[in-house]
């Protein structure tokens, strides 16, 4: 395999935001820029490389990743990006004079005009018009949003504990009654350990939303992401029995609180937009919807700007690095 295709079997196995190619591409724009890491040593970039994406990726996509150590640093095991190949692959860069950055960095505008999209598709969207079915198939269906269906099943769950816990009038025993947005954002990690709330979920409870599936890699990332005491599952219905056992084996079987599957959420949604309820609840659902959406794959228009300001656009691909 050489170090193209490695590439390209990265960015198809990324989710929407690219977090691993952007490391990828950070380390290539590093050595070709200021020289002082050499790809074919890893210790010379593992950790910096890591701050570099961040800061990428924070302008890029307004997120920086949240995975395990161990899944972010399978990035240069000898199924990815290994330093042999990271070596070639950066040797080509700068004879081209960044073009592979220039590649990823169009791949990942590709992901985020799909993501504004269908963004804009959610906005226009009404009780009559939406669909749970046909919003999750958006994803399925489409090759560069296929790997972050998960996040959009999280996303959905979320909406739709919002606007029900709000029109329940719900209390939860622990929350926050300051909703000082700064004083939140400061001491995050503390409200996050020790008093257990789940900052993601925006009604305040300390449980936490991942959906799963079969994929064991898929599996072990999402069980690196969870910091809640209480784990809500989504998955398919055909995979909850399966699911449900494998889990058991695994450190989160105890967290688990339930599992939720597809055709629950389907139910619950069209109940939601029913005529019967959606004065109360379904209007306020897909404002939900929108308002996670947002906040899970924020449309941040900088990367048109980035690409000029790091001279990418004058940069011609051609033959297999043609995007």
């Amino acid at each position: 395999m050489n170090s193209k295709t490695a590439l390209d079997r990265i960015i198809n196995k990324s989710r929407v935001h690219l977090y691993k190619p952007i490391q990828i591409a950070e380390i290539l724009y590093h050595h070709r820029t200021e020289g002082g890491i050499q790809p074919s040593d890893i210790e010379s970039y593992r950790n910096i490389s890591k701050r570099w994406r961040d800061d990428i990726s924070l302008r890029l996509v307004g997120r920086k990743s949240t995975s395990s150590q161990k899944f972010q640093d399978n990035l240069f095991e000898s199924n990815a990006m290994p330093p042999k190949l990271l070596d070639e692959l950066s040797k080509f860069n700068k004879k081209h004079k960044g073009a592979a950055e220039a590649y990823i960095y169009y791949k990942l505008k590709e992901r985020l005009d799909l993501i504004f999209n269908l963004f804009q598709h959610l906005k226009k969207s009404t009780p009559d018009s939406f669909t749970l079915k046909e919003f999750l198939s958006m994803f399925v269906e489409t090759s560069g949003l296929r790997r972050s269906v998960d996040k959009a099943y999280e996303i959905v769950v979320y909406a739709l504990f919002s606007a029900i816990v709000r029109e329940l009038r719900v209390e939860i025993n622990m929350s926050i009654k300051n909703t000082n947005k700064e004083l939140m954002k400061d001491f995050e990690p503390f409200i996050q350990k020790a008093l257990g709330l789940d900052m993601l979920a925006n009604f305040g409870s300390a449980i936490q939303v991942k959906h799963i599936t079969l994929s064991e890699e898929i599996a072990e990332e999402a069980a690196g992401e969870i910091l809640s005491d209480k784990i809500v599952l989504v998955c398919l219905d055909a995979e909850k029995e399966t699911i449900r056992k494998i889990t058991k084996q695994l450190d989160i079987g105890k967290r688990i609180h339930s599992i939720i599957t597809s055709s629950d959420l389907e139910e619950w949604y069209v109940l939601c937009l029913s005529r019967k309820y959606r004065e109360k609840l379904g209007k306020n659902l897909l404002k939900d919807l929108q308002r996670e959406f947002a906040f899970e794959f924020p449309t941040i228009s900088e990367i048109g700007d980035f690409i000029k300001d790091r001279g990418y656009d004058k940069i011609s691909l051609e033959g297999e690095w043609k995007v």
